[in-house]
């Protein structure tokens, strides 16, 4: 029981921080840049978002957005950032899918706990790299951009892959040292004891045995 509600909390993580990572991804308010100062900028309604495929300018007057699909001319930060965040995103599914299919509650042919264990902590080394693919695109992309632009503030997306990545970590932590079914109550299940009379026989009730024969 405790087996099983091990790999569903770190499915369940997991899942969680994949879907944070795939907002992180999708969105574009990574950080919120500012040429006057960030008070300043509030107070004039007037901000500039910018993500992994645009940039935006936010005001009451307008809400301009530039794609940056010009590969050439994208710093190395946003091009690396953009491939982590995708990557991620694309094998959180097959990763999923593997914890999923090493839960107790299924059962494919013959297979052994050995290969469900194995199964379970190959998952979770792919969630665990989906974990780090997103630590480094949200640490790499704010410094990036400080560097580029001076002033920010984190935005909504930032936030959705810190949280994420977190999960994803947490979740694969779990599942790679803690999946492994409980070992001492399947060994009593297979534990065999010797009689004088009748040999080695399966475990049974050890007192009720040794009972009958001490009355032969």
């Amino acid at each position: 029981m405790t087996h099983s509600c091990r790999l569903l909390s770190g499915f369940l993580m997991s899942c969680i921080g994949w879907t944070g990572i795939i907002i992180a991804t999708s969105t574009n308010e990574w950080v919120l840049t500012c040429k006057y100062g960030m008070h300043t900028c509030r107070k004039m309604d007037e901000l500039e978002t910018k993500g992994l495929w645009t940039e935006c300018v936010i005001s009451t007057a307008q809400y301009h957005c530039i794609s940056l699909n010009q590969i050439l001319d994208i710093p190395a930060y946003i091009q690396t950032s953009r491939a982590l965040m995708v990557s991620a995103s694309l094998l959180g599914l097959p990763s999923l899918a593997l914890v999923l299919l090493a839960m107790p509650c299924f059962k494919l042919s013959q297979e052994s706990e050995d290969t469900k264990h194995r199964r379970a902590v190959l998952g979770g080394l792919l969630i665990l790299f989906i974990s780090l693919c997103g630590m480094v695109s949200t640490v790499w992309f704010p410094i990036g951009v400080l560097h580029e632009d001076g002033l920010m503030s984190f935005g909504f997306s930032l936030y959705a892959g810190w949280v994420g990545s977190a999960l994803c970590f947490f979740g694969s932590s779990v599942m790679i040292c803690c999946s492994r079914g409980d070992g001492p109550s399947q060994n009593l299940e297979n534990r065999y004891y010797y009689s004088k009379h009748s040999g080695v026989t399966n475990s049974g009730p050890p007192i009720n045995s040794h009972a009958k024969s001490a009355h032969v």
